[in-house]
């Protein structure tokens, strides 16, 4: 370790030796350690902010007593993920002892949610802190600054985007997730992150068409008041919606006169209009807006028989509180609970922070939308009851969703399992020119290193390819890619990374991921003690709608019939596979579809 310190001195000051005869910024070479902030004062001569970052020392490498001692004590991401993973006979105990199980989701809220800068530091403009970077919520936020543009050797030669994707990411075979989950999982990951993933590509990667910054439904109720207003019916809070085969359905583009992107061949009566323009794409993403646009028609009616003498706009602004409210229960109780493999019971309890240093705001960083790509999910082709779907079939169909219904859609989605994320070679083909607009934007947003990510985050930084693949074939793509485990960049190494055993995800994304997902869910007005009180939600009838929220009641009070198995992982039965793809004697105007220039062209919405 003191030899390894000592390289990187001489290191160091080499490269500010060289940078002050030629007149550069000495923090170009980075000197500041452990989040420490360099500020330089001429060419020759920097100072590094230690400031409450544990360390101290001109590079901020001499860590404190109090550092020393946690650093010590603290176990491996790994180690606790293997705990929390394990010993399933102690985490039924601890899940029905109610203070051992607060404590622990405190613990988990605090830890995970300190890691996120609050209020926000960065944009992709500046690396440095200043009110513009603040304030202009047009940005993503940073959760690293940008790499500087004046700085020599900062930005290595990459290789070129498509010839990542085709070496390292594209699907050889489908790998299914070792973690079991299901069609309804993945689905669910895309409808849910839309509403914050906005991503406005008119003034490019870094900005973003989403003022809300978080959980706010705009992709149930559309991101302008005007949209809203077109989406609403004005009467007893209700959204606007049409009756197919007697289940209810999102209203129609021609009847409510909203912008939705369809392709010039979609049928008029198969173009259904929602609070998102995208989410027409694929049937997965109707269904969920399909059950959520019931689920509200179905509270408002609560609320009205609850208060009969509240008006229209009372009705439907509380029950989009009480929709946030059910959306976050699901996602922390659910979706995290499932992705996370944990024993340990997920809480969503605001209270548990009250009495914590907490800011209820939130802002969407470029790295977590980058994070979030996660296509490998998607399979080879598409199971619904006794047929399967080609990708060409299956994109801009919305005739799918009425011919099988919501709850054999359900059904369906919830038997067929997803495609594993980290790992490599499981992109899907058609889904191959994004993963390769995703390299590019993110160097367009000048993103550092993989490697300086993991450090953001308190993670070791890997130390050649296979420590980052754990696959010798895979890391020897990977050398002949980048050469240096130092130049790998977010995205590629997120999918590349050896998974964890048995789960979906590598660790980087996991210990990445989680801290922005918590802090953004949990920093919801909603969550506030000025919110989180019955009143909110329309008294303790809505409060209860929101507290008793699951996947399953979503799914069981909004489809009719008998309730369908719902579950973001499949369960343990066996399912017939389908081989056949679907071969109608009619043949679908949709069959002619190429899925690669359709995804290519829905670029900024995916």
């Amino acid at each position: 370790a003191k030899a390894m310190k000592k390289t990187i001195s001489v290191f160091l000051l080499v490269i500010l030796t060289v940078s002050s005869c030629y007149g550069l910024d000495p923090c170009c070479a980075q000197p500041c350690q452990n989040k420490g902030i360099c500020v330089s004062k001429g060419s020759d001569s920097y100072e590094c902010d230690c400031t409450r970052t544990g360390y101290y020392g001109e590079n901020c490498t001499t860590p404190e007593l109090s550092t020393r001692i946690k650093s010590f004590l603290k176990p491996s991401p790994n180690a606790v993920h293997h705990f929390l993973t394990h010993y399933k006979w102690i985490w039924n105990i601890i899940n029905n002892i109610s203070f051992l199980r607060d404590a622990i989701m405190r613990y988990v809220l605090t830890s995970r949610s300190d890691l996120i800068d609050s209020p926000p530091t960065y944009n992709s403009d500046y690396g440095y802190k200043n009110w513009e970077a603040y304030s202009n919520l047009s940005y993503y936020t940073r959760a690293l600054p940008p790499l500087p543009t004046h700085c020599p050797g900062q930005t290595p030669a990459l290789p070129e985007a498509k010839q990542v994707v085709e070496k390292v990411l594209l699907r050889r075979r489908f790998i299914p997730d070792p973690q079991g989950s299901s069609l309804m999982f993945a689905f669910f990951a895309q409808h849910f992150t839309h509403q914050f993933f906005k991503s406005d590509f008119k003034r490019g990667a870094a900005f973003t068409r989403s003022l809300g910054h978080g959980v706010d439904l705009s992709h149930i109720y559309g991101e302008n008041l005007e949209k809203q207003h077109k989406l609403r019916l004005f009467k007893d809070g209700k959204m606007k919606y049409q009756v197919v085969d007697g289940e209810v359905y999102p209203p129609l583009v021609k009847d409510v006169q909203v912008d939705m992107h369809y392709p010039p061949h979609a049928p008029e009566e198969h173009r259904f209009a929602v609070g998102h323009e995208a989410f027409g794409l694929v049937p997965g993403l109707m269904m969920y807006a399909t059950l959520w646009l019931r689920e509200h028609n179905r509270v408002c009616d609560v609320m009205k028989q609850e208060h009969p003498d509240w008006d229209d706009e009372r009705i439907f602004q509380t029950t989009r509180l009480i929709l946030i409210g059910e959306t976050i229960k699901i996602v922390i109780e659910d979706y995290v609970q499932h992705l996370s493999g944990y024993h340990f019971k997920l809480k969503f309890d605001p209270e548990l922070l009250f009495n914590q240093r907490f800011q209820y705001q939130n802002r969407i960083a470029a790295e977590f939308n980058t994070l979030y790509h996660w296509h490998p999910l998607m399979p080879d082709t598409f199971h619904i009851q006794h047929q399967a779907y080609s990708y060409p079939q299956f994109l801009f169909n919305n005739s799918i969703v009425t011919e099988h219904g919501i709850g054999n859609l359900v059904d369906s989605f919830t038997k067929q399992t997803a495609g594993r994320i980290s790992g490599g070679w499981n992109l899907p083909p058609a889904v191959q020119g994004m993963a390769a607009k995703v390299l590019e934007h993110s160097r367009q947003m000048r993103y550092q290193s993989l490697n300086a990510y993991r450090k953001r985050f308190n993670l070791r930084p890997y130390t050649s390819f296979e420590d980052l693949t754990g696959d010798k074939v895979l890391a020897a793509e990977m050398e002949k890619l980048y050469g240096d485990i130092e130049s790998v960049e977010l995205y590629s190494g997120l999918l590349v990374e050896k998974p964890r055993p048995n789960a979906v995800f590598g660790e980087t994304m996991v210990e990445m991921g989680a801290p922005f997902s918590l802090k953004g869910l949990m920093g919801n007005p909603i969550c506030s003690p000025e919110y989180w009180m019955p009143s909110t939600f329309g008294g303790k009838v809505g409060f209860d709608i929101v507290n008793s929220a699951s996947l399953k009641n979503l799914v069981c009070l909004n489809v009719n019939g008998p309730c369908p198995v719902a579950s973001f992982k499949v369960p343990d039965v066996n399912f017939p596979i389908f081989a056949n793809v679907n071969s109608s004697s009619e043949p679908s105007a949709h069959s002619t579809i190429n899925p690669t220039v359709l995804l290519k062209e829905r670029a900024s919405e995916l």
